[in-house]
């Protein structure tokens, strides 16, 4: 039997919130088999429990928000692409604001946290989205066009390809594919830094985000040069960014998705609106479990090897 995965014992991390600013703590917890992903805003008179969900999500300027009645958790994608880089089922995330932290801007952080607390494995089946026919959702025309789809893959793949018209950008691939299967989630995603221009930055900051970013946290960029001293971590650190960003995103149905998802410039709202649009049609996927683990894609039978 494939088996669900949880954490060993529990650990902590302590940090800023990219776009709030503000100091918070986060514990991340060993949870039971069958209970999914939560967030709990420990920090509320009375503490909320928020499944992730796709119908969670509530805001998708910026980032990924989830929420439940009043209770709030912003920027959830790094952890969450890290829960399904390592193939985590289960676990309670107990954060203290309202906003996950950034700590360096990537996944690796959030790996390595999960990594050193140890994966174990539970006595309950783990259970898959399949993808049985292609879904896609669409936007805008010529240059404003952009789209995400999912299609049947007997696996978990992602292709996906931005279009910035910035000279440092243009440098480097713009495009990058990525199967769970034969690469290495924590070598070739995890690192990769959201990122962003300096003229964007005063009118973010007006509109109260970004509060809590940069060049610790984030590839900053003016009109010709990447600003940070130690340069990229990639040769082609921005579409790998967004390949994080989109299997954090992407994870919030609930469960490991068995597809092919490919994408052109696409972002949190068109990933959730994916999401969205494959669970209206219910001829379009089903929920399946492998008694026999051989039968299962490579890359889902083994926990996540450290770097």
């Amino acid at each position: 039997m494939l088996q669900q995965r949880t954490l060993k014992t529990l650990t902590r991390a302590v940090g800023v919130g990219l776009h709030s600013g503000q100091r918070v703590e986060l514990t991340l917890r060993p949870a039971q088999p069958d209970t999914g992903i939560v967030f709990r805003r420990v920090d509320l008179p009375v503490p909320v429990d928020i499944p992730v969900s796709a119908q969670a999500v509530t805001d998708t300027r910026m980032a990924s928000t989830i929420s439940r009645g009043g209770a709030k958790v912003h920027t959830v994608e790094h952890l969450m692409s890290a829960c399904a880089g390592l193939g985590l089922d289960n676990l309670y995330v107990d954060i203290t604001a309202e906003e996950v932290p950034i700590l360096d801007g990537s996944s690796a952080s959030f790996v390595f946290l999960l990594q050193s607390a140890g994966i174990e494995l539970q006595q309950a089946p783990r259970r898959f989205i399949r993808v049985l026919r292609p879904v896609e959702v669409r936007e805008g025309e010529g240059e404003n066009l952009k789209w995400a789809r999912l299609a049947p893959y007997h696996g978990y793949k992602l292709a996906f390809e931005i279009d910035f018209d910035h000279r440092v950008v243009d440098s480097t691939g713009q495009r990058f594919e990525f199967d769970l299967s034969t690469g290495s989630y924590a070598r070739d995603i995890a690192r990769a830094r959201t990122f962003g221009f300096t003229k964007d930055l005063e009118m973010m900051r007006a509109s109260g985000l970004a509060l809590g970013g940069g060049l610790d946290n984030a590839v900053v960029m003016d009109d010709y040069r990447v600003l940070n001293a130690d340069g990229l971590r990639y040769d082609d650190e921005f579409v790998k960014h967004k390949i994080l960003d989109a299997m954090g995103d992407l994870y919030l149905v609930g469960k490991p998705l068995l597809a092919a998802y490919s994408a052109f410039r696409s972002g949190h709202a068109m990933n959730n609106k994916l999401l969205r649009a494959l669970l209206a049609q219910p001829d379009a996927f089903e929920v399946v479990s492998f008694d026999d683990e051989k039968q299962a894609p490579a890359g889902f039978a083994r926990p996540a090897r450290a770097w």
